[in-house]
């Protein structure tokens, strides 16, 4: 799909088909997260995918009891590395840095699930505690978004956007 368009046809899907996401285009949409721009190159994120019915479930409660999260086909969660643009970065690189490699790396997941004809939905609404405890991150990373991916069993009607007299500021 070209780039335009895939920014043109995603959208937030919250209703998924049963139908299990190819092996390679989960590793394409993975491959995509991993070329997203970092602070610095240190790609100061981590990225969980959970396939487990069960792992799923807990992931649907603790974003606050989302039902879409679990019947997604995958789910990927984002979480912060921190620790991996301290080092470099100090303060900045440990509470903003990290925070956005992880959302980039997710952006470019959700551009590259949509270019493949998949849907998804950026979920930040979540209990930060129970979804690390979920996917068993170690302590330091900071779950950022939960992105569940699959095939669209839904095609709501378009989001308005702000125009851009109301959003761009020339200087």
């Amino acid at each position: 799909m070209e780039f335009f368009q895939v920014l043109k046809e995603r959208q937030s899907i919250r209703e998924f088909a049963p139908n299990a996401i190819e092996d390679g285009d989960l590793e394409e949409i993975l491959r995509a997260a991993n070329m997203a721009p970092s602070a610095g190159n240190l790609q100061a994120y981590a990225i969980y995918v959970v396939t487990k019915s069960d792992y799923k479930s807990a992931l649907s409660k603790a974003a606050l009891e989302q039902p879409f999260v679990a019947s997604a086909p995958v789910v990927l969660v984002f979480c912060a590395y921190p620790a991996r643009s301290e080092w470099k970065y100090g303060r900045r690189g440990r509470r903003l840095y990290a925070i956005q490699d992880a959302t980039i790396a997710c952006t470019f997941a959700m551009l590259a699930a949509t270019a493949l004809g998949l849907a998804c939905v950026w979920v930040g609404a979540f209990n930060e505690s129970a979804v690390h405890q979920v996917i068993g991150a170690p302590s330091g990373n900071v779950p950022v978004a939960v992105l569940p991916i699959g095939y669209g069993a839904e095609r709501p009607p378009r989001s308005s956007r702000i125009s851009l007299d109301d959003l761009i500021h020339v200087i």
